[in-house]
């Protein structure tokens, strides 16, 4: 279950996250009164807000109507949006539940038919053998065995436990990139792995080294969450300095995970 963005809980925490927003598109000339008529709020409950994200350190004065958005200011954004996003990836997920959901046919299905429903290497599956308390639902479409079809009137919960995450931290280049890594330890990780993905030049060299080419180099960090919230473990090979910033991310979703050094000793 994917927990409610914070600001969708207080008022106070989405207007600010809204003037944070209007000050980082339009700094540093945007100027209170022009902010308040965008959010539907007086100028002065503008000024008591930029009070408070200032003492928070999230904005800086540069003179009269000259704001800008600091370090920390842009961090906590990019966090917000991002609890947004999950939370919004969440309710398609519900309302495609309660809606017409695509499966694949594990069997030929007819129209009108009840079928169970359970994910297989975090794909949804549709079969005709409804026992116990699972998820189920009625086909709106036929299909023979391996074609998509569509699902309505769905009951239950399909049984999903996000996977475990391992990371793979490779040496950063000025410490000697993939030429310092412990590529044995490396290669018997990529065996156990389901999916791989490769962040950062070290991590990618270190396992055309070894003759893996990961599922993933591009969006690595979303990919690994969602594939993990679909029931997928991952192997994320990640560059020492790229590994902080990976860690927060999965710790935002609540994703459990583990990290091997592959420091050669």
């Amino acid at each position: 279950m994917v927990d409610m963005a914070q600001i969708l809980k207080s008022k106070n925490l989405a207007t600010k996250f809204q003037i944070m927003v209007e000050i980082a598109a339009h700094q540093p000339n945007i100027q209170q009164k022009d902010i308040a008529p965008r959010l539907g709020i007086t100028s002065q409950a503008v000024s008591e807000y930029v009070k408070e994200l200032m003492k928070d350190g999230w904005l800086t004065s540069e003179g009269r109507s000259r704001y800008k958005v600091t370090r920390e200011g842009v961090d906590w954004i990019l966090q917000m949006s991002r609890q947004l996003h999950s939370y919004a990836w969440f309710v398609s997920k519900v309302v495609a539940d309660i809606s017409t959901t695509a499966a694949i046919g594990d069997s030929d299905l007819a129209v009108g038919q009840s079928v169970a429903l359970h994910m297989k290497n975090g794909l949804l599956f549709a079969s005709r053998a409804v026992k116990g308390k699972g998820a189920k639902g009625i086909t709106v479409t036929a299909a023979r065995k391996g074609q998509d079809v569509g699902i309505r009137n769905i009951q239950g919960v399909i049984k999903l436990e996000p996977a475990r995450l391992m990371i793979a931290r490779v040496p950063n280049v000025q410490d000697g990139g993939s030429r310092s890594t412990n590529l044995a330890r490396l290669r018997r990780e990529v065996k156990e792995a389901r999916l791989v993905g490769a962040l950062g030049t070290e991590a990618l060299v270190a396992l055309m080294r070894i003759d893996v080419e990961p599922d993933y180099v591009h969006g690595v960090r979303e990919a690994a969450i969602e594939a993990a919230y679909c029931g997928l473990p991952s192997l994320i090979v990640c560059s020492e300095d790229k590994v902080p910033l990976l860690v927060q991310r999965l710790e935002e979703e609540n994703l459990h995970y583990e990290i091997v050094d592959l420091r050669k000793r």
